[in-house]
């Protein structure tokens, strides 16, 4: 594990598992810069985040992946609101090794989904990490040419077309499933527009894409993709509305 995913892993532990602000210090940058919807800017915030979570918060994490100074959580909050939130959290480690900035997308918890799958489960151990740049590589051509351009002429040449696990709630499993729930969203006015990808987070088989675009209103996509053998076999996702005040200045991306 790296040095980067173990931090932010323990960091967590601590925060949200053990709910105590006090490590907070020891372990976030002074300067922490923040993009999530729930907090402003530096460890004070974070401090008072932590303070006021309920008795009944807590984190389950599915899957984590390191690349660079980046680190990508995905998992599950329960307490946030009402109900559990499904989300992702991108992290920047500084050259200190505290996260010293943080993006986030979160969406309610689904039960029934149309794939029969949740949106956590499935494989999570990193076994490839000779395969990372590879994959990097093949995930970021599929969100240029596919996501972002648009073209799915090309679809299958980064796609499996005999396993695609699918974790999408509203999308069966396999290209014919990803179609079908495209048609259907397009009728409800609801086209998949991708206008920018912001960043990409690879470990081994795991790539995770950040992008912006339109999903009938302004959204935020994170896309983590499992990629085999030279193409891409199952897909998670949360896709986030832009909200249109943030406790801070430094937008979403």
């Amino acid at each position: 594990m790296s040095n980067a995913k173990s931090t932010v892993l323990q960091a967590a532990t601590e925060l949200f598992g053990d709910k105590d602000p006090a490590p907070v210090d020891r372990w976030v940058a002074v300067g922490c810069k923040q993009h999530s919807a729930l907090a402003a800017d530096g460890p004070e915030a974070l401090r008072g985040l932590v303070t006021g979570l309920g008795e009944d918060f807590r984190y389950a994490g599915a899957r984590g992946i390191a690349d660079g100074d980046l680190v990508a959580l995905h998992g599950t909050y329960h307490g946030f609101g009402p109900k559990p939130l499904v989300g992702f959290d991108i992290f920047r480690i500084d050259a200190d090794g505290k996260p010293a900035e943080h993006w986030d997308a979160l969406t309610p918890l689904v039960l029934d989904t149309v794939p029969g799958r949740s949106q956590t489960d499935g494989p999570t151990a990193v076994t490839e990490t000779d395969r990372t740049d590879a994959n990097r590589a093949l995930v970021a051509e599929f969100a240029e040419k596919v996501l972002v351009g648009a073209d799915y002429s090309v679809l299958t040449d980064y796609i499996s077309t005999e396993t695609y696990h699918q974790h999408n709630t509203d999308a069966a499993d396999g290209l014919d499933g990803f179609g079908a729930a495209a048609a259907k969203w397009a009728e409800q006015g609801k086209n998949l527009v991708y206008r920018k990808v912001h960043r990409i987070v690879a470990e081994g088989e795991f790539v995770l894409t950040q992008s912006e675009g339109e999903f009938g209103v302004p959204v935020a996509y994170y896309d983590l993709f499992r990629v085999a053998d030279g193409r891409i076999v199952e897909h998670w996702d949360v896709i986030a509305p832009v909200p249109a005040e943030l406790p801070h200045g430094n937008g979403l991306f």
